[in-house]
């Protein structure tokens, strides 16, 4: 019993601690969003692309159940608001297969591009302390970050973030 103890305290130290570490690292709501990674052809995309736009930048997984669940509400925002300067990015943490397969099954209307390995370290610098998917930052018109979601993101959060963005248009 006294070992669970412990162990639960050292645990639960150790992810303050780390919380901490990784949070100085966490780039301030200022901060500008610059990568470059590839679509599934291979091909490098640079996120200046697509400056002066509002983007909406989701982390996600084939595996991952909420991932899945956000996807169909950001087709159909990027459908609504694309015209207004509304840009979203799907970043996959995963290998380019598994994405290959499930756009078979969905028509993503947006750019998907393959992080691997490499984009799990990405969201840690936007500001992902835990890890965790879905994770998505919204960036302004001047490449600044004004929002990070860790968990799912909903439509009705979608709108209340971008709805000044849109205003300041």
């Amino acid at each position: 019993m006294i070992l669970i103890i412990i162990a639960s305290v050292a645990l639960a130290a150790g992810l303050l601690a780390r919380q901490y570490l990784v949070g100085k690292d966490i780039k301030p709501a200022d901060a500008q969003l610059n990568f470059s990674l590839p679509d599934l052809a291979d091909k490098p995309q640079s996120v200046e692309q697509w400056r002066g736009k509002i983007l909406i930048v989701n982390f996600w997984a084939t595996w991952c159940p909420p991932c899945l669940k956000e996807i169909p509400e950001f087709i159909k925002l990027q459908d609504e608001y694309q015209d207004k300067g509304l840009q979203f990015i799907g970043i996959a943490i995963e290998d380019k297969q598994p994405v290959q397969d499930y756009l078979k099954r969905i028509n993503i209307n947006y750019p998907v591009l393959i992080g691997g390995e490499g984009a799990t370290m990405l969201a840690q610098q936007l500001g992902n302390v835990i890890n965790t998917v879905p994770f998505t930052v919204i960036v302004n018109q001047q490449g600044q970050i004004v929002h990070h979601q860790l968990g799912e993101l909903t439509r009705e959060k979608v709108l209340e973030v971008i709805a000044p963005l849109l205003a300041a248009k």
